[in-house]
């Protein structure tokens, strides 16, 4: 449900709430009874009571919910920021990293197309997922991928994203060990 049918939901059943809860009290008081204790008076207190309960169940729910999609959107905003410095401080290094995979493209002689799904092979898409995205058939993308790993010597996907990822995968500091 979209914000919006679900907040004009929310009005419709407080209102529902309140009609019987006022029209409860209202019958009562002009009802006038001789004793509080009939069946219509205890009846209608009951309803006015439970309409209550509901009304104030709801509430704190609807309270709680708005209170935890603030949270979750602060949350949000906080890991958009903390990527958005992240990006910002290794974009010297990622265009480092585009040219370096740019030149061993070159000297691979990669054909666009082949560019274009080593690319996104390196990014992590699948075969059907690159088919998709470029409007190739997942036949040509095979073939494709298949030029690229007879043109770089490659074994197949695993070995593409080691030639260039490889060294990646581990902080500056740990490196040494490998």
């Amino acid at each position: 449900m979209d914000l919006e049918t679900d907040e004009r939901l929310r009005l419709i059943l407080a209102a529902a709430l309140s009609a019987i809860i006022v029209g409860g009290v209202v019958d009562l008081i002009l009802d006038q009874p001789e004793t509080w204790l009939s069946f219509h008076v205890i009846f209608e207190t009951l309803m006015i009571a439970g309409a209550l309960l509901v009304t104030t169940t709801l509430w704190m729910g609807w309270w709680r919910s708005s209170r935890s999609v603030s949270e979750l959107r602060r949350s949000l905003e906080e890991r958009e920021e903390e990527r958005d410095v992240w990006r910002s401080s290794a974009r010297l290094a990622l265009e480092g990293l585009g040219e370096a995979i740019d030149a061993q493209f070159d000297a691979w002689e990669l054909t666009p197309s082949e560019r274009q799904v080593a690319l996104l092979l390196l990014k992590g898409h699948s075969h059907k997922a690159i088919a998709k995205h470029t409007g190739r058939s997942a036949q040509t993308v095979r073939q494709h991928a298949a030029a690229v790993y007879r043109k770089g010597n490659l074994t197949g996907r695993a070995e593409l994203s080691a030639f260039f990822l490889g060294d990646l995968i581990l902080p500056a500091n740990s490196r040494e060990a490998v």
